[in-house]
């Protein structure tokens, strides 16, 4: 890789990048709320739904923060009354490997665990 001071900025880059991602993607909801969107865009009724324990207003929430980091598009139908429909951004379909790898790891840790706690 190269020096010593080349690893410790390279180090340092990868922290950063990091961090500004767990801003973006951070806390209990957003990658519940992302991988319900994966399977489809929904209304904010199924949403509610499928994202078990949120509430209404921390979902407003999560889905306005969402929305500012370009995660997610929200769409005002021409219906009566009206309807509200959100799903991902092609900038957030770059996500969908990195979702799917950490629910594929997810997946095995559990057998990990089950089998180490019932051997």
């Amino acid at each position: 890789m190269g020096s010593n001071k080349e690893k410790i900025k390279a180090c340092k880059h990868k922290i950063r990048a990091i961090s500004d991602t767990m801003y973006v993607l951070g806390g209990k909801w957003k990658m519940h709320i992302l991988v319900a969107l994966y399977f489809g865009s929904k209304r904010y009724s199924n949403l509610l739904e499928d994202v078990e324990g949120i509430s209404g207003k921390m979902l407003s929430r999560q889905l306005k923060e969402m929305e500012t980091n370009l995660l997610i598009k929200r769409t005002v139908m021409d219906t009566r009354p009206i309807t509200v429909r959100y799903e991902l951004t092609e900038y957030c379909e770059k996500l969908v490997p990195v979702i799917s790898n950490l629910a594929d790891w997810g997946t095995a840790h559990r057998a990990e665990i089950r089998k180490r706690s019932n051997p």
